[in-house]
């Protein structure tokens, strides 16, 4: 029954497309030909216009191409990860020429800070990969419906209040094809919703609702983390959703509400603010509880190490990467120190395996403590660690390193008859480092304290 019912909404949504088709310019990025290949295939059956490019760098210069001779894109899909320019950098750059341009991402991108970059650059909408065909078409869908929406009704040559009742009759096919929850509000009254909201409020109809004292800030569940009616207290003048738009980021606009099945959803608020008039809004409720679900654990499990909860290498490319970029701009300070637990293998051996994790463990929670919420503990590989420090200079490094190495010999256990110990090699970036380069310098450090006696620091 659900495969028959994702198959209506599909082509409730094909339908809608496959419509209004002329009226939209596509740009689409992929770098994977074969990838590109097959969404190509798709979209030009669908769309008068579909210009592809296979990376950033030439999707944004053909986007300034349709710029100087007065055309414009009405949706961009694009892929995240690509060579010359990315598909983050790409859009940061359109959105440059045009703020309000739709924008569909794909990636199969695990960074636990990727929902914030992509709200922070205006993303509307994303499909993981392997890109499911349904999921891509409802996620165009979600990208273009409040700009579409929004120009149906400022293309009506009536009065406001005409204009949004005109806009319900002709929106009102494409509304209940949405598979998010929408709602059109005038003033304080709400002037229709689609059928989806209406289920899941379980109201037949939406004169039903109309005729209800329904008010949907009273389904917001009053929880850290979530938006909800407590938040605006000192705002009762201001209804819920002014206060959400004038106040609130869009990582901000989420809200939790208990379905008709008595089953929490997670939805990111859409509020479109139709002519700028503070009169007149389509909002949308996106449902984002299995995105949120699945992506904090599979982000959590590909940035972190399984058994000492650290960030893991991966992890680590991704921060050095940006706190490499941010001290060339800035020049505050990046140093770095790689330390390994001495004579980790005779550990293992003397005592086993299931201690030599545990002291991995230990030491993994000791130097976290011990290190500031800035700086960034990586484990680099079987006994060894990186740190990254921010901000600090070689000095610096070096007393935190020593100091590291104070609280590692003062650490016991109750299975090992010996002291643990550590080795520290410290540098600090230079102006033509690379992360190669510097990692080889720390390692070189760490090697000569290790081969001058153990248990010290050396900086270089």
């Amino acid at each position: 029954m659900k495969a028959e019912q994702k198959n209506i909404n599909f082509q409730k949504a094909l339908d809608f497309l496959t419509k209004n088709s002329e009226n939209f310019h596509i740009l689409y990025v992929e770098d994977n030909e074969d990838v590109r290949t097959y969404i190509e295939v798709m979209l030009r059956k669908i769309f008068k216009e579909v210009i592809v490019c296979s990376n950033g760098m030439q999707g944004y210069e053909k986007y300034r191409e349709y710029k100087k001779h007065n055309k414009c894109f009405d949706l961009v899909i694009t892929d995240i990860n690509m060579p010359k320019m990315n598909g983050f950098e790409m859009c940061t750059e359109i959105k440059k020429f045009n703020k309000s341009i739709p924008i569909v991402i794909t990636s199969a991108h695990n960074d636990p800070n990727f929902l914030k970059e992509a709200i922070d650059i205006g993303v509307n909408a994303y499909a993981m990969k392997p890109i499911d065909l349904y999921q891509l078409i409802d996620n165009m869908i979600m990208a273009v419906e409040p700009f579409y929406l929004k120009k149906k009704l400022e293309e009506m040559n009536v009065s406001l209040q005409q204009k949004v009742e005109d806009g319900i009759k002709q929106i009102k096919s494409i509304l209940d094809a949405q598979d998010n929850l929408v709602m059109l509000i005038n003033g304080t009254k709400i002037q229709n919703v689609n059928k989806k909201l209406l289920d899941f409020f379980q109201f037949d109809t939406y004169e039903e609702l109309k005729d209800s004292d329904f008010t949907i800030i009273d389904y917001f569940e009053v929880e850290e983390g979530f938006f909800n009616k407590n938040l605006i207290t000192n705002n009762n003048d201001e209804l819920w959703f002014s206060y959400m738009l004038n106040h609130l980021n869009d990582i901000n606009k989420i809200v939790k509400m208990k379905n008709k099945n008595n089953e929490y959803r997670i939805f990111a608020v859409n509020i479109d603010n139709i002519e700028n008039q503070n009169r007149s809004f389509v909002i949308s409720f996106t449902d984002i509880t299995e995105i949120k679900e699945e992506s904090t654990l599979l982000e959590y499990q590909a940035t972190h190490d399984t058994l000492t909860g650290l960030y893991n290498r991966q992890k680590f490319n991704d921060i050095f990467d940006k706190e490499l970029k941010r001290d060339k701009r800035y020049k505050n300070n990046l140093s770095l120190i790689i330390f390994d637990i001495d004579y980790f293998k005779k550990i293992n051996d003397d005592f086993g395996h299931q201690v030599g994790d545990e002291v991995l463990k230990d030491i993994s929670t000791l130097v976290k403590n011990g290190i500031r919420e800035q700086d960034t503990l990586v484990r680099w590989g079987g006994e060894e660690f990186i740190i990254l420090l921010p901000q600090t200079d070689l000095e610096g490094a070096t007393n935190k390193a020593n100091n590291l190495k104070d609280i590692i010999w003062a650490y016991e256990n109750k299975n090992i008859s010996r002291r643990v110990t550590a080795s520290f090699g410290v540098t600090v970036l230079q102006e033509d480092d690379s992360q190669d380069s510097i990692i080889t310098r720390a390692d070189n450090a760490l090697y000569e304290a290790k081969e001058t006696g153990r248990n010290k620091t050396v900086s270089i």
